[in-house]
């Protein structure tokens, strides 16, 4: 693709906006194979790229800047992420998928999303691609800035003068978990530390990744409310994530089996608490779904979270509770696979919606799990968060 030399100025909001509109429907693989010089020209003045071959990858990386700045847990932010395919797998989904998706973060039909608004996330998206260019360069949070992430086709992070050694993803000389930071963790691969200390004599893995893309751990345990009515498939939690991705999908990609929200809802029938609360702490188990494929066997939902009005009451001895039912119903079901389960792997239940410090939740469950490891020490235990800098907390405790 033979590509126009650059403006001088930046590119205008009517500019942007166009383009935007453009790519909606092919989507982001199609910026190698279409020239768009306005987004090209913001990506090179916002330092996202220096404008000859990387250019493609400087538009993605200033357009998952700029949902950043509207708000990743804002329906405009999630919207227009899921509007150009800027979410984890989901960067190729075709155009009616895309849209399906982003009209459900508002709640309404994906033709009256087109219709009404999927015009204000575009706008919105060149909005905040203009508020970018704005900014000094030296500001926080562009490209170049202490912190951040280096631009594509960076090498590795030299530790400034001073800096001690760093081992991304392994122990430092003192012991502790020792997690190399380079920007933003959505923006990072998973990445897996080994041996972190529960006691002087148990370990776990700690994972920082989305749950769902964990593989070859055979439970994965899910944080519930006392309801267990799991998220909806687009909130970015646990139980929504799982809900995801274990669903059975038709060869369009429509969902035909809601897999994890079907047998709960049929646990709860059989169990006469349809609409009521169960007690803090259970754990009903469910079937893994299409995330077999990925080498799960059971999905553990761990009831931790009590409805209290606009928002949820999690109490840590609920986490206890929680994480000794799992290990009893783990051992209760090991023998009936081949080969028996013997790895589980548990979120930080009660951090998110939940509202527990994060702290406190990894407290407690390194509590329960040593506990647990102490009257069997055969379980192979993970931990998985989302952020590095929660994972070098965790590691530190």
């Amino acid at each position: 693709m033979s590509q126009e030399p650059f403006a001088s100025n930046s590119p205008t909001y009517d500019q942007l906006l166009e383009e935007l509109k453009g790519i909606r429907r092919p989507g982001l693989p199609d910026l190698r194979r279409t020239d768009r010089p306005a987004l090209r020209a913001a990506a090179v003045a916002g330092g996202f790229c220096d404008g000859s071959d990387d250019a493609p990858a400087g538009i993605e990386a200033l357009l998952r800047e700029a949902v950043r700045r509207l708000g990743e847990r804002d329906l405009l932010g999630q919207a227009a992420a899921h509007t150009f395919g800027l979410l984890p797998d989901r960067r190729g989904a075709p155009a009616h998928d895309r849209r399906k998706m982003a009209a459900a973060v508002y709640g309404v039909t994906p033709e009256r999303f087109r219709k009404q608004q999927e015009p204000q996330v575009i706008q919105q998206l060149a909005e905040a691609v203009l508020t970018i260019l704005r900014e000094p360069p030296s500001s926080p949070g562009k490209p170049g800035s202490a912190g951040q992430t280096p631009g594509p086709g960076a090498g590795p992070q030299t530790p400034g003068p001073g800096a001690g050694p760093q081992t991304p993803g392994g122990p430092s000389p003192t012991g502790q978990s020792t997690i190399a930071r380079s920007g933003r963790a959505d923006q990072e691969p998973p990445l897996r530390v080994d041996s972190v200390p529960v006691d002087a004599r148990s370990t776990f893995t700690l994972h920082v990744s989305p749950i769902e893309l964990l593989r070859d751990i055979e439970v994965l345990v899910s944080s519930e409310n006392v309801y267990l009515e799991m998220s909806k498939t687009f909130r970015p939690t646990v139980s929504g994530a799982l809900r995801l991705a274990a669903a059975v999908r038709d060869p369009a990609g429509e969902i035909v089996d809601d897999v994890l929200a079907r047998e709960l809802a049929g646990w709860l029938r059989a169990h006469g608490r349809p609409g009521l609360p169960i007690r803090p702490g259970t754990v009903v188990p469910t079937a893994p779904g299409a995330l077999a494929a990925r080498g799960v066997r059971r999905i553990y939902h761990a009831a931790v979270a009590t409805p209290r009005d606009d928002t949820y009451e999690v109490r840590p001895e609920s986490i206890a509770r929680a994480v000794s039912a799992c290990f009893a119903l783990a051992r209760a079901e090991r023998d009936r696979y081949e080969p028996a389960l013997s790895s589980i792997c548990f979120p930080l239940l009660g951090a998110g919606r939940g509202g527990l410090a994060p702290a406190v939740s990894a407290t407690w469950l390194r509590w329960a799990i040593r506990d647990e490891l102490a009257r069997d020490f055969r379980w192979r235990v993970h931990l998985v968060v989302r952020s590095r800098e929660i994972a070098e907390a965790v590691g530190a405790l």
